[in-house]
């Protein structure tokens, strides 16, 4: 990777800092205590459908080459497959009426009404699909030589690449129309009676024939099966007709003999003169007793009440006009009698006239209560002479009683048989009328039109499905394949797994923006971390740290050593890897004595800032490097003990920034070590090399030891595998570039 760029640097000018670089502390226990910065509350979460959809498009030419395999695919596939045509034809299942001519009293089977119901639909379906009717289609198209030509199909063709016997011409046709038979579709047309059947057939004429001809044949076998149950019925009935007619003959005969040898009378079938003429006396009887009571109430009541109270009395017009004149006499002799004497003339002559209308009045009193009693004894009489009969005819009657219910018993067989023999001859001919018409339920809408062009295959159809497929299954081995990599592979994820801030994403040295778009990441990247704190103090004294080895921190910490110079920063560049040091041969510089030579040596940290010449500056104005020193086994030890710490705190006093570089964390503790006597820690991710749990293995020592996580460093990123691709510098303008990939050591 490249150290540095000799160039003279541009001037940085402040950026706010970009979204997600935020200081973040962790409590001991490694949970989130306290964010900085920008609210992350609203990320998404690792693992979920945008991680996805950035894998999709990640790998798009992998999912390209899937989708066009599976086009290809389909397309091969119906190329060479025989074409393959559809005949259409639709029937519709009207509901019989079976009142017509009574047939649904002859008919033995029960049958649906006037309009079909789902039932009877799949019932005809059933009936299409049948195997005996399906026969009666072959049967009839054998012979059609119409029909008997096919065209070569695939299992015809490799029989004769191969060179095995072949079917002859009749079996051939024959074979070939079970084909199509079992090819046939039949399904109803939502919620109507049309049913639409399909069938297949590599030739267009043979499809629409033999659709045409299921249809004809449905319908003939319709006819046929109604006419032969009318027919059955028809013969049933006959039969039962003639045995039916012996046994009224029979009866009827009994009846009338019985009649005969008894004595009994009737005026017709069912009525008896003796019992006729017992109800007629019975009712008379029934009135005249009615009468005879209404009588002998009027009579009492004449003789134990008032004449004047008496209605009869009352309601006679004559008696009421009389007593009104006499009312009238009575008042124009009281008014004379005020004026004058009793001996007056015209008083005398009003009351002879008053003693006639009293008279008068008597007399047709006594008329009224005289009827009253009359009318009585009338009724009386009449009621003794209607009993007198009753009794009389009541006892000839009972005679007869056993002889009419023998007659009863012997006229209801007749009647019975009668009736029966009625019904079944007026069934009988019904049933001949019917079996002398020809109604089906079933009547063609549609007929099959030879089709033009072939349904199937379908190349395009084929193609898409391929396509389909294609696609479907590029996506589930991007998926499975980015399941099984735990690698972090693009920006932002550091983001979705560690839950950290992402300070800078470093692209490979193959990137075509060169070195220009890698230093202006690294400036972009020094941006974050100075502005990752805000408003607190930035921190001075930073642990560049990985999770394993290389994975390019020693690059990392070598070249924002020299952004932090360029921005006129004393910077000063501790290589703390004892084991493995990098950075003296980064900056060209001999390693005899280094950072194990002071802690060994405990070198005095006094007003020189060299230390004795073990910190030197770089080709870099305001850079100084501390070398490793020689390597030791005990590297942790030195770094643990109390003259690390002090070494630190004499350099926080002669420079603005310490970058200190480490060892892999997990491997070894050194990093957690220095980290803890600094201010924060940056975790570098190499792309496509650390994974997922290593990176949160080290987030979570760090954690435990209670170091502050400033946040992270992406590296090694390879924009050509990113769906964004990426925005740098180039020509002093923001231009779009194709991604490539550099990976670093260390």
């Amino acid at each position: 990777m490249q150290t540095y760029d000799p160039r003279p640097p541009e001037p940085l000018e402040p950026e706010p800092p970009e979204p997600g670089n935020v200081l973040v502390r962790y409590s001991p226990i490694g949970s989130l205590a306290t964010i900085h910065g920008n609210d992350r509350s609203g990320e998404p979460e690792g693992g979920g459908l945008a991680e996805y959809w950035r894998n999709l498009r990640r790998h798009k030419a992998i999912w390209l080459i899937f989708a066009f395999s599976g086009a290809l695919a389909g397309f091969l596939v119906a190329v060479p497959q025989t074409p393959v045509y559809e005949a259409h034809a639709s029937l519709e299942i009207v509901g019989l009426n079976d009142n017509f001519m009574n047939f649904r009293e002859i008919s033995p089977v029960a049958a649906t009404g006037a309009t079909p119901e789902a039932s009877d639909i799949q019932t005809q379906i059933k009936i299409l699909q049948s195997e005996s009717l399906a026969d009666r289609v072959v049967s009839k198209l054998r012979s059609d030589q119409r029909f008997l030509t096919e065209a070569p199909t695939r299992l015809s063709t490799w029989r004769k690449v191969l060179h095995l016997p072949e079917s002859s011409a009749e079996q051939a046709a024959v074979e070939n129309l079970i084909r199509i038979a079992k090819s046939l579709k039949v399904r109803a047309a939502g919620q109507t009676r049309v049913l639409e059947l399909t069938v297949d057939s590599t030739n267009p004429q043979l499809a629409a024939g033999f659709a045409n001809t299921l249809a004809a044949e449905f319908i003939e076998q319709n006819l046929e099966s109604r006419w032969k149950s009318t027919e059955k019925t028809s013969d049933w009935l006959s039969h039962q007709l003639d045995g039916m007619r012996v046994r009224l003959e029979h009866s009827e005969d009994a009846l009338q003999a019985y009649a005969r040898q008894s004595g009994l009378i009737f005026t017709d079938e069912k009525t008896n003169v003796s019992g006729e003429k017992l109800r007629q006396l019975q009712t008379e009887l029934s009135a005249a007793t009615g009468e005879r009571i209404a009588r002998q109430s009027r009579a009492e009541l004449a003789q134990s009440s008032a004449p004047e109270a008496l209605p009869d009395v009352l309601d006679d017009v004559g008696l009421r006009e009389t007593q009104l004149k006499m009312t009238d006499l009575r008042s124009q002799i009281a008014d004379l009698r005020a004026v004058y004497t009793p001996e007056f003339i015209k008083i005398k002559r009003l009351q002879a006239e008053l003693a006639i209308r009293q008279f008068a009045f008597d007399r047709d009193r006594t008329a009224v209560l005289a009827r009253i009693r009359n009318e009585y004894q009338a009724a009386a009489r009449r009621e003794g002479l209607l009993s007198a009969a009753y009794q009389a005819q009541a006892k000839e009657v009972s005679g007869q009683g056993e002889r009419t219910i023998q007659y009863n018993i012997l006229k209801r067989e007749a009647d019975s048989n009668r009736q029966l023999y009625d019904s079944m001859l007026q069934q009988l001919k019904q049933s001949t009328i019917a079996a002398a018409m020809r109604a089906s339920n079933v009547r063609v809408v549609d007929a099959a039109k030879v089709p033009d062009h072939p349904y199937k295959p379908d190349v395009s159809q084929s193609a898409g499905l391929g396509l389909l497929i294609g696609v479907f299954l590029g996506a589930v081995f991007i998926v499975m394949r980015d399941r099984t990599d735990r690698t972090i592979q693009q920006p932002r994820d550091s983001v979705f797994y560690l839950g950290l801030p992402e300070l800078g994403i470093i692209p490979s040295t193959k990137f075509d923006g060169g070195r220009s778009a890698i230093a202006e990441s690294f400036r972009s990247t020094l941006l974050s971390i100075l502005f990752a704190t805000n408003d607190k103090a930035r921190p001075k004294v930073l642990v560049l740290a990985s999770a394993g080895s290389g994975d390019g921190k020693s690059m990392i910490v070598s070249n924002l050593a020299i952004a932090m110079a360029e921005v006129e920063q004393r910077v000063l560049v501790i290589d703390a890897d004892m084991r493995r040091p990098r950075q003296h041969e980064i900056f060209s510089m001999s390693n005899e004595r280094g950072l194990s030579s002071i802690l060994r040596e405990k070198v005095a940290l006094n007003g020189d800032q060299s230390l004795g010449g073990l910190i030197r500056e770089s080709e870099i104005a305001g850079l100084f490097v501390l070398t490793s020193g020689p390597e030791t086994s005990s590297a942790t030890s030195l770094l643990y003990g109390a003259h690390m710490r002090a070494l630190l705190k004499y350099a926080r006093g002669q420079f603005d920034a310490i970058l200190i570089d480490t060892p892999p964390m997990l491997q070894i503790p050194d990093a957690r070590v220095v980290a803890r006597m600094a201010d924060a820690a940056l975790i570098v991710i190499r792309a496509g090399k650390t994974t997922r749990d290593a990176a949160l293995a080290a987030r979570q020592r760090f954690n435990e030891d209670g170091t502050t996580i400033l946040g992270t460093i992406f590296n090694d990123w390879n924009p050509k595998l990113s769906p964004n691709g990426y925005y740098g510098y180039h020509d002093s303008s923001y231009r779009h570039h194709s991604p490539q990939v550099k990976s670093a050591d260390k």
